[in-house]
């Protein structure tokens, strides 16, 4: 309906532009020899007039938007009786006014649609047949009228069938779209359990008694399970953004604590690499959208890992005039000045001897350029050859610290050990590993595979979203907080897209994860709202 609107709107907007030149031309050809100026003031008059109609048609298009079927077809006629004086008052001198009913009758077309199309065609034949009634020049040029009768059905002829296509084939890529958003959607539901669930199985085996070869075997696996988690969040990142989901929020951020998050969890990524990852101490805090910045620092980073190993990487927060600046710094192998331009580009990636050893597929910078784009902040690239790299994110807005409060305990494992959680998950493999992972770390674990008669007086409670078609994740949350009568701290962990849970959450104080997750941000999570329980009064 918007586009409808606004589509009528420039049809009114365009018809002023184009009377505008139809009486600039009528004024020339006045003035060429042999003609009479007087012949064409009545022309003239008649379009200054056509002006101050089309002037108020317009004004009532704003004022009154929306499809109106009368008033598309007074403006059509509108237009064909202003084309039609010019060229029965003009004669052969103003015969090229007739461009403007073919434009006439195809704007109007494309426009609004096939039956508009028809309409316009019906109406321009209607003026070619008056005109050549009233104007003697016309008669005298019987195949000249028929040339422009040609014209007025042929081209619209020919414009109603790309539009039958245009049509036909917008509906089929609608439906396409929305087969693939349902695919993907389900697809990446169905992965994400498989790679949760072995990343967990793996945390357990690591924290097990293991001989070197057997620890260098899970170290193989969970390098595997990295690179594979690393690829299928990119590809659902190009995914989100195409479907055009993603909005920013404004979060006060502590970028020291954010930095040391992500080296933290890309920890074991930094050893299989031969990386000396460091983060510089930083106080800043920022207002910009946590989860997208770390999204673009965790791509450039990755970048880092990738293509400088064995070579140390720096993450560094500076201070300048345009705000906060964030800078990954690495002294791998550099990029080349004919390389700089492209590298932002989907799916663009620099060849080198042995790249076929290097994990992605060239999206990593291309989600950094869009997601800076959301944000509005400025992404700039400095490399020399053999000497490094530097990705700096700048334009981040400073603001100062809020009011915290202070930490009774000091933030640890050891807080997790006796902590009852409550684990409810409706996937088979991904209980037993979440659950044996948890016990590990000290917890006191009760599982459940559905909210049916669920009755727990655990300390936190962690919870798939999808628990069948009965209840989800939230209204077990809810349910276990109505019968305990306090809000019980809650983690959702989810396959679905993050954007979607928090939709439904409505205000309720509950985390969500995403899937695959990481064992360290379940840790790191955990501890979290356990430090939030104790420190509430």
């Amino acid at each position: 309906m918007k586009d409808r609107k606004n589509a009528e709107l420039d049809q009114a907007t365009l018809r002023l532009i184009v009377a505008t030149f139809a009486i600039t031309y009528v004024s020339l050809v006045g003035f060429l020899p042999g003609l009479n100026v007087a012949k064409y003031q009545p022309i003239i008059l008649y379009y200054a007039g056509f002006l101050v109609v089309s002037l108020v048609l317009r004004q009532h298009i704003i004022s009154y938007p929306g499809v109106y079927a009368v008033r598309r077809v007074l403006g059509m006629v509108h237009d064909y009786t202003g084309i039609s004086v010019g060229l029965i008052v003009g004669g052969e001198a103003t015969l090229p006014i007739f461009s403007v009913m073919v434009w006439v009758t195809l704007g109007n077309g494309m426009r609004y649609g096939s039956r508009y199309l028809a309409i316009a065609a019906s109406l321009a034949l209607l003026a070619i047949l008056i005109i050549y009634q009233l104007t003697p020049y016309w008669q005298a040029q019987p195949f000249m009228v028929l040339m422009l009768v040609a014209v007025t059905i042929l081209v619209p002829g020919y414009a109603h069938i790309l539009l039958v296509r245009t049509r036909e084939a917008s509906e089929q890529a609608t439906v396409a779209t929305r087969e693939k958003e349902r695919f993907l959607a389900q697809a990446s539901h169905d992965l994400r359990q498989p790679i949760h669930s072995i990343g967990m199985f793996t945390a357990c085996l690591r924290s097990s008694p293991l001989g070197d070869y057997e620890r260098q075997l899970v170290d193989n696996i969970d390098r595997s399970l990295h690179n594979v988690s690393q690829l299928f969040r990119t590809i659902l990142d190009i995914y989100t953004l195409d479907s055009g989901k993603v909005f920013a929020k404004s979060d006060v951020v502590h970028l020291g604590e954010m930095l040391n998050e992500i080296a933290q969890q890309n920890t074991a990524a930094a050893r299989w690499a031969g990386v000396d990852l460091r983060v510089r101490p930083c106080r800043r805090w920022a207002r910009v959208d946590a989860t997208l910045l770390a999204t673009m620092v965790q791509n450039v980073l990755s970048n880092a890992l990738k293509y400088a190993p064995e070579h140390p990487v720096l993450i560094g927060v500076r201070r300048n005039k345009g705000g906060l600046s964030i800078s990954v710094h690495d002294r791998g192998r550099g990029i080349a000045a004919e390389h700089l331009p492209r590298v932002c580009e989907e799916f663009y990636r620099i060849r080198h001897a042995r790249d076929k050893d290097v994990e992605g597929v060239g999206l990593g910078l291309s989600i950094v350029k869009r997601l800076s784009q959301i944000l509005g902040v400025k992404i700039n690239i400095e490399s020399e050859v053999d000497r490094g790299t530097t990705v700096t994110i700048h334009g981040l807005e400073e603001v100062s610290a809020p009011v915290q409060r202070v930490r009774k305990k000091p933030l640890g494992d050891s807080l997790l050990k006796g902590v009852r959680i409550c684990l409810v998950e409706d996937d088979n493999n991904v209980l037993m590993a979440t659950a044996a992972l948890l016990e590990r770390w000290g917890c006191e674990v009760q599982t459940a595979r559905s909210a049916q008669g669920l009755i727990t007086d655990c300390d936190i409670i962690v919870a798939d979203y999808d628990l069948g078609t009965a209840a989800n994740g939230l209204d077990c949350i809810e349910n276990i907080r109505a019968a305990r009568g306090w809000d019980v701290p809650a983690l959702i962990v989810t396959g679905r897209e993050v954007e979607v849970v928090l939709e439904s959450l409505q205000g309720a104080e509950v985390s969500v994860l995403s899937k695959p997750l990481r064992p360290s941000e379940l840790r790191l999570n955990l501890l979290s709202v356990r430090e939030r329980r104790v420190n509430t009064p």
